[in-house]
Formats: structure tokens, sequence, C-alpha cells
């Protein structure tokens, strides 16, 4: 792999490179070089013979060996050229540390587009333009291609940000903290590689454990996605940028619900992703995924000297969605025998102030064995007989002998606890301050044991027989030809019949007299409704009409509908009107169901409470539909929403057919999988009956993309 010369290349050319300490190519070069980087480094500068002890070239082309990497640092108008040489080198590799670029505005980005496509004629992979730069521990040496001050310590955890003074604060932060990292890599304006680039190669990386992110977005989403789902390694990300301001404008009410993050959280939900809330969430997890086991279940056992942080982390245990695990019998009784008469057994386990290391040895080593009890965390308060040193000594011990069962602890003050939290981080046990921390990092643990056993056992996506392509491609010929975006009605009704979702019988008039005999042939009563392909909420502006019950009846609707529409939309273009059969049965529920195709991640389904009110109670459940949805996955997705009680059956209602409900679900995310023209889709609502009967969709809206973007 080509990615594999950003973390091990076997020599580095440093084009820009400086002898003037004030100098950032002095900065890149001295970090190379004191950072004990055993390849061949080679300094390019045409005013400079020598450079801090190295033999310098006037240009790459100069150099008479092979260059695995290059790394760039000079004004950005003279990159172009310097990549072109770094081309003709055979150099595949290219960090352009320079600024310049798309962040200053259009001359920088018109100059960032003349990297892309230099990249391209040659080959080249490149990280940047305007990058902190790129560390990496491999297997034999550190290479700290920075500008930063220090390099990083040696540990498994790799680190990408979006942010490169975002790295330097965490790197100045991770020295004083002790916390090691295998590779350390600054995105810039991710003009060619991106994170999703980076994951895929660290996901095989020997010397990372877990992978970091620090993102403002994700480019190439759906490529994530993959990436993501298949990565045998903990990758936790801290997503900015999650408010709603940033959603865009949408005519749907899929479009309306699905705001700037739901997209984010379903993606990094459905690949095994952990999400970090905050800096320190994010790392507080990186920790404990580096270096504990991943437990088999959620029973925590507390272990403490003071009553007050016991009841502080039992309360941060259920805010985790964690359990206080409740001991066995013999743990009760063995606990009883062992501690002393005023201490607690049941969990949380107070050994007492008094308590030192050998009673906190006994009670680990106790809870430990318990089969109910999955993880543990020790807390510990300065007391006139607490150990610090000695108990995390014996904890050091013991842990070897529970390897599915991690341990973290929080050891509560200043100076008296440094000693005792210094041996527990150099045993790669995780020492926190408060129990909150300790709590939230043994939910990360368990959260990625949860998010791997649900991706294990994840079912195909449901497939369906006698599904009418050829009409459904009929359909949208004709609407791209008539120069619209939006269906008609009974065009959408039409597409979803052929993709086997039930639906009414509907037809477009554009006469009363042809909408009397429509109405005769599907017998009465008939609904009626506007069709404009500029009025996607009929009921609004009195464009719908239900239970018309004959002939008279339909002349006088048709009348009133157009007068209506014509007052409160002057100028929209009108096709007719619509007659269609009338659903009249009892015992419904209103569902929705919807499709709004996200720009990063593909089309994302929506389902729940459906009816008039669902922007205002916006009870509905999203998913992202990449490859398609299971029935599981598409039952798991209702039984999210709140109306699901309903479903269920209430009040002596007899219970819905949810089977047809899913059905319904998977045949939408199979329509919108094959045909990406979709831009979004509405059933609303969608009928769900009693049990046996199946459902039917009564209204049915599409519309399409701008591009022709169909398969």
């Amino acid at each position: 792999m080509i990615i594999d010369k950003f973390f091990n290349p076997e020599s580095v050319a440093v084009i820009g490179a400086s002898s003037n300490p004030a100098k950032v190519g002095y900065a890149v070069l001295n970090n190379i070089i004191q950072g004990g980087y055993s390849g061949k480094i080679y300094p390019i500068n045409p005013k400079a013979t020598e450079i801090l002890g190295k033999k310098a070239y006037p240009s790459v082309e100069d150099v008479p060996d092979n260059v695995d990497l290059a790394v760039i640092i000079i004004p950005a108008k003279f990159v172009p050229s310097v990549l072109e040489q770094c081309g003709r080198k055979k150099i595949t590799a290219v960090i352009v540390i320079s600024a310049g670029f798309k962040e200053i505005g259009v001359e920088g980005a018109e100059l960032e587009k003349k990297l892309v496509s230099i990249c391209k004629e040659y080959g080249i992979r490149m990280l940047g333009p305007n990058v902190l730069g790129l560390t990496s521990y491999g297997s034999k040496t550190l290479l700290n291609a920075t500008f930063a001050p220090r390099a990083p310590l040696k540990g498994s955890i790799a680190f990408i940000s979006q942010s490169g003074a975002m790295l330097t604060s965490i790197l100045d932060w991770s020295l004083q903290e002790g916390i090691g990292f295998s590779k350390f890599i600054s995105l810039g304006n991710k003009a060619d590689l991106n994170s999703v680039d980076f994951v895929e190669a660290l996901s095989k990386d020997p010397e990372t454990k877990v992978i970091l992110l620090y993102l403002e977005n994700i480019v190439n989403g759906e490529k994530f996605l993959d990436v993501a789902e298949n990565s045998k390694k903990p990758i936790v990300i801290l997503k900015s940028g999650t408010s709603s301001a940033g959603a865009k404008a949408a005519s749907s009410h899929t479009g309306a619900l699905a705001g700037a993050d739901i997209a984010y959280e379903m993606a990094f939900k459905q690949t095994g992703v952990i999400r970090a809330d905050d800096m320190q969430s994010l790392f507080d997890y990186a920790i404990a995924l580096s270096n504990q086991p991943i437990p088999k279940g959620k029973g925590v056992a507390i272990i403490t000297n003071a009553g007050g942080p016991g009841i502080i982390c039992t309360d941060a245990v259920e805010k985790n969605q964690l359990r206080v695990a409740g001991f066995l019998t013999e743990t009760i009784n063995k606990l009883h025998e062992g501690l002393p008469a005023a201490a607690a057994v049941l969990n949380p386990v107070d050994v007492l102030g008094d308590a030192d290391s050998d009673r906190y040895e006994f009670a680990l080593k106790t809870c430990l064995e318990d089969e109910h009890v999955h993880m543990v965390i020790i807390l510990m308060s300065p007391q006139a007989m607490t150990e610090f040193k000695e108990t995390s000594n014996k904890v050091v011990k013991i842990a070897p002998s529970f390897k599915d069962k991690p341990i973290v602890t929080a050891y509560m003050g200043g100076k008296s606890v440094e000693e005792g939290a210094e041996i527990l981080s150099k045993a790669n046990i995780p020492c926190y301050d408060f129990p909150e921390r300790g709590v939230r990092a043994l939910k990360g643990l368990s959260l990625y044991f949860d998010y791997q056993e649900e991706l294990k056992a994840k079912d195909p996506p449901a497939e369906f027989d006698s599904i009418d392509r050829a009409k459904v491609d009929r359909i949208f010929k004709s609407v791209r030809d008539d120069n619209r975006l939006v269906l008609l009605e009974p065009e959408a009704v039409n597409i979803a019949s052929a993709y086997g979702i039930p639906v009414p019988k509907v037809q477009l008039t554009t006469s009363a007299d042809e909408a009397v005999s429509v109405a005769e042939k599907f017998g009465y009563p008939v609904v009626m409704k506007i069709c404009s392909p500029q009025i996607l909420h009929k009921s609004d502006i009195g464009g719908v009409v239900i239970k018309i019950k004959d002939a008279q009846e339909v002349r006088n609707t048709y009348k009133t509908i157009m007068s209506r529409v014509t007052r409160a939309m002057p100028t929209a273009q009108i096709y007719g009107i619509e007659v269609q059969e009338m659903v009249d049965i009892p015992n419904f529920k209103e569902i929705i169901i919807g499709m709004n195709r996200d720009p990063q991640f593909g089309p994302l389904i929506m389902t729940g409470l459906g009816g008039i009110y669902v922007n205002f109670l916006q009870d509905v459940a999203f998913r992202l539909n990449h490859k398609g949805l299971s029935k599981k996955e598409a039952f798991k997705m209702v039984s999210e929403t709140k109306v699901y009680s309903l479903l269920k059956g209430a009040r002596g209602e007899p219970p819905s057919d949810i089977d047809s409900l899913v059905d319904v679900i998977c045949r939408v995310g199979k329509l919108c999988k094959d045909y990406p023209i979709i831009n979004e889709l509405d059933v609303n609502p969608l009928f769900v009956f009693e049990k046996g009967k199946k459902s039917v969709a009564l209204d049915v809206k599409i519309t399409l993309s701008i591009g022709d973007e169909q398969k």
C-alpha cells in the first residue's frame, strides 16, 4: 500500500529544509533527525549544500537514490512545480505542510485543484496541504515529520485530526498525562487523502490498537461505512458541528426531520464506531480500549473506601446504561466473612475508610470471581490508613488472572495518589481522577462489545421477487422528459406499486366528467386530491377531500378544490385532480416511512408516527440504507418509536400487523437503493391495520435529484 510509505518510509526528502531555526523547514528536518529516524534523509534547498549535518540537494530530482516520502514546506505558489518534480522522481507519497490553499479563498482553491490534478497525473497520494504533518512509530523507527515542538510518547493509540491546533494541544497534554501514540496524523485540507483512507490503513497497522478521530466532516461517507464496519480495531470519533443550524432546507417530512447530525449518528451506530461527546471522553475511551479486555456483559462491581464516591459511582453506572452487578449468594457470604462487620457487601462494596491494601486485594479477587461481575471499578480517597502504592501493586498483580474482565480505577486526590496512579499507568490499568470518568471508560468498553456482537448478528438486506423495474424506468424517463423533479402522485403511487408496496387505486383526471367516470369505476366513496408538483402538502391548502359518496358530490368537489388551490397558490402548475379509491377500514394506525438522501452517507430511511402531526411530535427512528435494510433492522427501527407501544396493542386494542409495516419499510429501502435518482421520498400516511391485514400507503411523494444519477 502507498500509505505504508507515510508510516514506514525507507527514505525522506524534506523540500524546503532550512538551517534557520526560525523556519518551519528547520523544525521539520530537525524533528526527523532528533526523533531518531533510521532511514535516509535528504534536505532539499537550492541555496545550501549541507543542512543540520546532512548533504543538501538543489532539487529532489538531483537525489541519486529512490525517495519514498517527500515533505514539502515552501510557499504555496511554488508547490505545483515541486510536486511535478516529485512525480518525475517517481515519489508516490507526499506531505504538503505548506498553507495558502483553499483555506484562504478562491485563488488558493484553484491552486489546490492544480495539486490534485498533478497527483492524479503522476499517481501521487498527498496528505494536505495545510497540515501540521505526520508522526509514525513504525516497526523499526520513529518518523516525526511535523513542526510540533515535541514528539509524542510511543503507544498504541492512533490519532487523526482535522485540526492541526487540536493535535498540538493534545500532544502537549498527552506528554503530561503519559499517554502514548502509534500515529499522529494532521489531515489539513484533505485535498487527496482523507480520514477514511487512514482509518482503512490503520485498521491493518500492527502498531495500533485503537483509532481516534477528531473530525468536522467525513469525505466519501459511503466508503467510510464499509471501512468502519470491517475494522477489527475500535474506532472512537469526536465529531464537531452537530447543531441543527447546519441542516439543509428540505421539502419532505423526512428531510425536515433529518437534522445536521442524525446521519453521522446512524453512520457511527450502524458500523460499530464509538462516539465521544468531548475530548476528555475521547481519551477516556481510548485509554481503556487500548489497555483493557472487552467485557462480556454490563455488570459492574464497585469497590470503595468511602460511601459518597460509591453512591456517585452507582449513579454514573446507571446513567451510562451499565448495571450494578447483583452478586451471587456465595460472593456476598464470602465478603461478609472477610470484611469488617460495618462494611457494605451488596455492591457498592464499601471496604471502609481504614481499608489497607490487603482488604482491597480480598474484595477485588472476590468480586472478579463472581460470574455476574463483568468489570470492576476501584475507588480510593485519601484516608489515614489508605495505601495507594501497595494497593496499586496488588491490583497489578491480580489483573492478569482475569483476562476477560476489565479493571479501572479512580484515585481521588492530589499528591498522595500520584505514586499509586503511576504504578497503575505503567501496568496499563487506567487510573482516573473521578468515578464518572472511570465509569465512562467502562461504558466505552461495553459499547464496543455490544456493537461487535450486533455486527456479527447482522442479517443480509431483504430481497424481493416480482419487482417491475421496467415500469419504474419508464415513469422516471417520462418525468425527466417533462423537466420535472417532483413526481405527480399517480406516478409515485405506480412506482410504489411496482415495488410491491400496497396502494389504493388512483387516476389523474382533468375534468369533472372524467372524475365522475373514474369514481364510478373505483366505487364510492372516493378521495379527491389536487395534482401539482409545486404542492407537496395538499391538505394544508384544502386540496384533499375524503369520503365523497356520489357523482354530484364529485362534480362539486372538483370545482371546490380548483377554487381553493387557485386562491392559495395562483402560480402553481395544475395537472388536474386525482381520484383515489377510499380506504375505509377501522382500527388503523397512521405511520410515516420516508427517505432523505444524505450528501455524505446516501439514503437515510425514517419511520415513526405519521399523519398531520409528524413534524410536531417527531416520534421517528432513522437508519442509513447503505446496503439495504434487513427485516430485523427495520423491526428495530419500529421498536425504537413510541408508537410501537400502540402497534403492539394498547388498552385492549388488537395488535397491528407489524410484519406488514416492516415489509413496506424494507421495500422502500430497496427502491431507494436501486434508484439513486430518488432524492426524497415520503409515504405518509401508511395505514397499518390489525394483524393479518396488509398495510396500505395512502399518500406517496417522490422528489428526484437535479443530476441524472440513475444507475
